[in-house]
């Protein structure tokens, strides 16, 4: 007996669905790792929302500085702004609650939310129906959140809700290794200016490297200036940084 149509729907094999997920992710996982700027990272991160994720209108990625102003680093459009705007104006809101809280805030209906009494209703009249916020990182007092909108109340679904996690985790990670990459070429950076530096003064005073060094050290100290500028400032005008020269 052959089974019937319906019996054939109800079995459907959902692998290749799952197999072809995998696929995007690991793609954008690969992506996201070659992408050393922060800022285009998180542009990424907002496209790969948009494209992977059911039902999402816009997308955003958001900075929470201090607790309470929301900052967008990066958005698909003029909404995103709007609703970080009336975050920090309020705030409260699903990215303050999701980057210190919570892993994942759902607003199934923004219209009825009693959560965020202040921001709610304004929420909605600016255009946000229903949202999906994601915790990204969380570095001292600032706080990042990936933030999904629905162009309608209640159209958010459990799958909206997996594939947000996935996107959110991989973008986490990437952004994790693209902090370590800038710190480490700042780190570098920074080396070389102070090499510069002590270089000009070896040859100016035919002193040895720690003896440029002290002096460098000893000017940063006088004037309250980090070392780095103090390098940077001989390097480029062959000045050395003193109380009289600040």
């Amino acid at each position: 007996m052959t089974p019937s149509t319906g019996s054939a729907k109800n079995t459907a094999n959902p692998e290749p669905a799952v197999a072809n997920l995998a696929g995007k992710l690991g793609e954008l996982a690969r992506e996201l790792q070659q992408e050393p700027d922060t800022d285009a990272l998180l542009t990424d991160i907002v496209h790969a929302a948009l494209e992977l994720i059911p039902h999402v209108a816009d997308a955003s990625v958001s900075l929470v500085v201090g607790r309470r102003t929301v900052e967008s680093r990066a958005a698909s459009g003029e909404l995103p702004l709007r609703i970080d705007a009336l975050q920090s104006a309020t705030g409260e809101g699903p990215c303050i609650d999701a980057a210190y809280e919570q892993r994942i805030v759902r607003v199934p209906d923004m219209r009825n939310e009693a959560r965020w009494p202040k921001f709610a209703q304004a929420a909605y009249e600016a255009g946000a129906r229903s949202m999906l916020s994601f915790q990204l990182f969380v570095k001292g007092d600032n706080l990042g959140a990936l933030n999904l909108y629905g162009e309608d109340v209640n159209i958010f679904d459990e799958e909206s809700e997996q594939v947000g996690l996935l996107v959110a985790a991989h973008a986490a990670v990437a952004f994790s290794g693209a902090q370590e990459i800038s710190q480490l070429n700042q780190a570098l950076g920074t080396r070389d200016l102070i090499g510069q530096a002590k270089g000009i003064l070896m040859e100016r005073f035919k002193i040895n490297s720690l003896q440029a060094f002290h002096i460098l050290t000893r000017a940063s100290s006088e004037t309250n200036i980090k070392l780095r500028d103090v390098a940077d400032h001989l390097a480029s005008s062959g000045e050395i940084l003193t109380r009289n020269r600040i």
